[in-house]
């Protein structure tokens, strides 16, 4: 029976067998929930339905190729895994698990410092199935040596780029986890960071990573010392307005992603695809963009690249697939939106992903025709 990746609510963590069902209920409600009034967990996906796909007929999409690429190396599509930490939560496999599935599609996934595995583990059960494109998220720490072994070690793996996550001096206002103070279940570390299980419990989730995370980060200085220290290509993420993306641009990053850290920071931030085209007009074609941040459907992938992304990511539905099924579950939601994807590109007469523009969508006016873009 196919997954109805929609109807994911109603069975997230329901295989997971770390405790009892209130610890579930807990669980479920720190990887769903984001901040505040979750306006914009909410609108990240909604904002999707305003944009429609505008179909073309009697074209030939017989040799219809969805593939494109990302980091350098050919990928099935254009979707990647994101950096959503403690993935142990759904599944005990956790990072394992996605990591091969991911290279089971020939895709890309993004390796998040609050991992539940090594960055070496990790990337071996991805290239234990196949090749395989990793990137380290990071923020900017307190401990400048810890910052640096973890960019080390992840050049030894061979990950590509590094994702520092620039949205979060601090964390955003996280009801849900203050009222259930929701700490990482016990046997579960971030071995990334050098954290065990027992390190962890002694804190909440938000005074331990206040604790490590450097809220004096800035542009004149993080951007020269990883140039220093690293040939990885450096990304910012986080970056919702035309200001970041240019700043992006002047300090020669290699690629930014429009993002909001799925609602979870600053609750009433505009959903990404609604600032992904003024973050595209910034750019002005000098720095790549891909984008994460509600995306639930191979069309939603579709609209993102017409407003101008080369590449898009996905969190919370990891955590579905894998409380669903763990690898199996993974590798599913990835083929529902491939499929999804591809047959978006058919009926809008796309052959390859260079065919996807501007021309492809239009936006909904409340007065009635579609608007052009």
């Amino acid at each position: 029976m196919v997954l109805e990746v929609r109807v994911r609510k109603a069975v997230v963590l329901s295989q997971c067998s770390l405790a009892a069902e209130g610890f579930l209920t807990r669980c479920a409600e720190f990887i769903n929930s984001g901040s505040t009034e979750q306006i914009t967990v909410s609108e990240n996906s909604t904002a999707y339905n305003k944009y429609r796909v505008r179909s073309r007929v009697l074209m030939d999409v017989s040799q219809a190729d969805t593939s494109t690429t990302c980091f350098g190396r050919k990928v099935a599509f254009p979707l990647g895994t994101a950096p959503a930490g403690i993935q142990a939560l759904a599944h005990p496999e956790g990072e394992l698990a996605t990591s091969r599935a991911v290279a089971r599609k020939g895709l890309t996934q993004a390796i998040s410092s609050f991992a539940s595995f090594h960055i070496k583990d990790i990337r071996d059960a991805g290239l234990g199935v196949g090749p395989i494109n990793h990137v380290i998220q990071m923020y900017t720490l307190k401990n400048r040596e810890l910052q640096l072994g973890i960019i080390r070690e992840a050049e030894k793996r061979g990950c590509s780029a590094i994702f520092l996550t620039a949205d979060s001096p601090v964390l955003g206002v996280r009801y849900h986890e203050w009222r259930n103070d929701f700490r990482t279940p016990d046997g579960v570390g971030f071995p990334i960071l050098g954290w065990d299980s027992e390190r962890i419990r002694k804190q909440t989730h938000d005074d331990s990573f206040m604790g490590f995370n450097d809220d004096s980060h800035n542009w004149a200085r993080e951007i020269p010392w990883l140039r220093s220290v690293t040939k990885m290509e450096i990304w910012i993420k986080g970056i919702v307005t035309a200001e970041d993306t240019m700043k992006a641009v002047e300090m020669g990053c290699d690629g930014i992603v429009v993002s909001n850290h799925g609602g979870r920071q600053l609750d009433g931030v505009p959903a990404t695809i609604d600032v992904l085209p003024e973050c595209v007009q910034a750019a002005a074609g000098r720095i790549r963009i891909h984008v994460d941040g509600g995306i639930r459907s191979g069309t939603d992938i579709f609209k993102a690249l017409a407003l101008g992304a080369e590449y898009c990511w996905v969190g919370r539905p990891v955590f579905w697939g894998l409380a669903h099924d763990g690898q199996k579950g993974v590798e599913l939601m990835l083929e529902t939106y491939h499929q999804e994807f591809k047959r978006c590109m058919q009926l809008c007469g796309c052959n390859g992903v260079k065919d996807i523009t501007k021309a492809c969508i239009g936006v909904v006016r409340p007065d009635g025709p579609l608007a052009r873009l």
